[in-house]
């Protein structure tokens, strides 16, 4: 079942189109990465998915509403975590929370009980009675998503849940996220790419309005698969070594890497993507070098989106 739905999304701010004709559906339980550089639309989609303002044409639904037919349904539907959120930082964690539960109509009898909920889920026990002024970037990402849970809404959409946070943050923020897969379908709006290939099950990547890709980022890695780059480890003089398997035909390029005990490390770049590994191995072998380790490189997420948006780019 497809929890939320996009068909042609279109949307225009004056003459500039923000949107063009996006399509894309989110199954329930799903975790999908929505990926883009600045400008590209993501905001725009969400703000569109979470009623803040309406398409130019297409259509959007959520838990099989139609955002446009009854918005107030849609937003019951969704805890929204925006890139900038805003919180009264006059209040204490417990009261501020509180106060969403009574905002988001919870029932009086149950509002205690649903924000102790979320208090346990986000783990912020320790900062319940504190002053929201006074918390850390982590802990106002955690209260923020607190309040998008409250209501025990379906959907979670999350705009750069990780903006600003150290490495540590980070981490836990996103075994957060982890641990609220399968019970609801989450948007990961993001441009940190290794977090949403930590996170994610699938990736959609929009680009100037335009969507350009979607899958899974295994399969958007394995389209990438030994195209280009390869890791090469030799025992032998660096510099002849170098040398040698700049020589192989199809070759762009050697890069020097790190050395160790076991040898040199270089990344031979091929060019136009040529399959050029067994001529390397042959090309080492045949000057007396060791050769310990010949492989594609791995692709990253960052690998294909650069290369997804700059071939978009050109076209």
């Amino acid at each position: 079942m497809d929890m939320i739905e996009v068909k042609n999304l279109t949307k225009y701010y004056g003459s500039h189109a923000a949107l063009k004709d996006v399509s894309f559906s989110v199954s329930k339980g799903e975790i999908l990465g929505f990926l883009g550089p600045n400008g590209a639309g993501k905001t725009t989609t969400m703000s569109i998915l979470t009623c803040l303002f309406p398409p130019t044409s297409g259509t959007a639904s959520v838990g099989g509403i139609d955002v446009l037919e009854d918005p107030i349904r849609v937003k019951r539907q969704i805890g929204y975590l925006p890139e900038n959120i805003y919180l009264y930082t006059d209040m204490t964690v417990m009261s501020y929370l509180r106060f969403v539960a009574e905002v988001k109509a919870i029932a009086k009898h149950e509002r205690q009980q649903a924000v102790d909920k979320v208090i346990d889920l986000t783990e912020i026990e320790g900062v319940a009675s504190r002053g929201i002024k006074k918390l850390s970037r982590g802990y106002l990402q955690r209260v923020g998503i607190a309040q998008a849970l409250l209501a025990d809404p379906p959907i979670l959409i999350l705009d750069e849940p990780t903006i600003g946070l150290d490495p540590m943050q980070i981490i836990s923020i996103r075994n957060l996220i982890k641990s609220l897969a399968g019970q609801r379908t989450i948007i990961l709006c993001s441009h940190i790419l290794p977090e949403v290939s930590q996170v994610c099950g699938r990736v959609i990547i929009i680009n100037e309005g335009q969507l350009i890709a979607s899958d899974t980022p295994a399969n958007l890695g394995s389209r990438m698969k030994g195209r280009g780059r390869i890791i090469v480890t030799v025992q032998g003089p660096a510099a002849e070594v170098s040398k040698v398997l700049s020589g192989v035909p199809g070759v762009a390029g050697v890069k020097q890497q790190e050395g160790s005990l076991f040898g040199t490390t270089f990344l031979v770049q091929a060019k136009d993507d040529q399959e050029v590994r067994p001529d390397l191995a042959k090309a080492v072998v045949e000057k007396n070098f060791k050769l310990i380790e010949l492989k594609a490189k791995d692709v990253t997420l960052e690998d294909i989106f650069i290369k997804l948006v700059t071939e978009e780019t050109e076209a």
